[in-house]
């Protein structure tokens, strides 16, 4: 595997994208079958395939949200293709001017470069808040 394709290097290259709000590549780190679970999302999703997570980060582009990632801990697993990530989102609402800071851990595997599934554990509440 390459170090482009490490899933420490993927992981970067997504929260990379999700910051700099570009939606358009990022279906590309996901293998056209993976699976992305958000556990804690009220109601908890599901998202199943490259054109399902095309859809949900094409409003990345609508959001009023100036972000950073910070606090980032990649912990390698004895499973080569695994890793947890912790992290947090930390920013602010453009709008109303509502700041923010949502902790996330993602468990993701990636294989051959691309994810073929994550679940993404997130303080979606915080987030929702500060869109209000």
């Amino acid at each position: 595997m390459s170090e482009f394709a490490s899933p420490r290097a993927v992981f970067q290259r997504l929260i990379d994208g999700i910051i700099a709000r570009r939606p358009e590549g990022l279906p590309q780190l996901y293998a056209k079958d993976a699976v992305v679970v958000h556990p804690f999302a009220h109601p908890a999703s599901r998202l199943e395939g490259r054109e399902a997570l095309r859809r949900h980060f094409a409003r990345l582009e609508t959001l009023p949200v100036e972000m950073q990632a910070r606090n980032i801990v990649v912990h390698q697993t004895a499973d080569p293709e695994v890793i947890i990530a912790e992290f947090e989102y930390a920013g602010r609402n453009t709008e109303n001017g509502r700041e923010f800071v949502v902790p996330n851990i993602f468990v993701l595997r990636v294989r051959d470069g691309h994810i073929v599934e994550s679940r993404d554990y997130a303080h979606h509440r915080a987030f929702e808040e500060a869109m209000a």
